[in-house]
């Protein structure tokens, strides 16, 4: 995967961030696997550098991509700056693969066997400060629709992926039916590659389920974001489907 994170590892980032935090526009955009940084602690927990940089540390082009769709909706955009494997912003706490031992095909050694202190301490450290900053910018925005964005590998456990893009909702399937019914272009499914019951939907659960607020989670295939240029060419994409989405609902509350 060419795409790299939008800068410098070496830059010194907060564990979480929020980007264009006065923005506002209609959405609240997120995502929890923006980067592939490992804090220098964890000695890369383990694994080789090719790991390290793989889709089991990050979600390949989805943090520009989540950038892209916040910019184009003068919205809000909150990121987690820290490598899933560290954990992963979308799990609760007490989930297992909050700091998976197991990635896909990928052993993660540094993960192994962590005590119920050392648990502790990196929900504390990595999960706390991104739920706080993105419950504060939603409380915020009382209104505004929450959109997480996500990529996905093309090969998972050997098995090809035919589909582009999913559209993943939870119980409330307000947005993503709106979405599904304008989307056209890709091979798009609902629910795909990942469903709630594979436990990804934890984000909406936690931060738009309880308030009724709408929402949606976007799965796009990373090789088609592979360059800048096919970055914004779904951001456009994706953008036109949220704002013809958006529309209906509105027209739909306002009849």
């Amino acid at each position: 995967m060419s795409v790299s994170d939008t800068r410098s590892q070496s830059e010194v980032l907060p564990v979480a961030e929020v980007i264009a935090a006065e923005a506002a526009g209609p959405l609240v955009v997120v995502c929890e696997h923006a980067s592939p940084f490992i804090p220098e602690v964890f000695a890369r927990l383990g694994v080789s550098e090719e790991v390290a940089t793989s889709h089991a540390a990050w979600d390949p082009g989805a943090g520009a991509l989540a950038e892209r769709i916040a910019r184009r909706f003068d919205s809000p955009y909150v990121r987690s700056n820290v490598s899933r494997m560290v954990y992963d912003c979308n799990r609760p706490p007490e989930a297992e693969d909050a700091m998976p031992r197991l990635s896909e095909i990928y052993l993660i050694p540094g993960n192994d066997g962590l005590t119920e202190t050392q648990r502790h301490r990196r929900i504390d450290d990595y999960y706390r400060p991104f739920e706080t900053l993105l419950e504060a910018t939603l409380s915020a925005r009382p209104s505004a629709v929450l959109v997480t964005v996500h990529s996905f590998t093309p090969v998972y456990r050997g098995l090809r992926r035919d589909v582009e893009i999913g559209i993943v909702h939870d119980t409330d399937r307000r947005l993503a039916d709106a979405v599904l019914d304008v989307a056209a272009g890709y091979d798009i499914r609902r629910n795909e590659p990942y469903a709630p019951e594979d436990g990804v939907t934890h984000t909406l659960k936690r931060h738009a389920l309880p308030t009724g607020r709408l929402n949606v989670m976007l799965e796009v295939r990373n090789d088609l974001l592979a360059t800048g240029g096919a970055i914004d060419k779904m951001a456009d994409c994706l953008s036109g489907w949220l704002d013809l989405a958006l529309a209906r609902l509105a027209a739909e509350a306002g009849a």
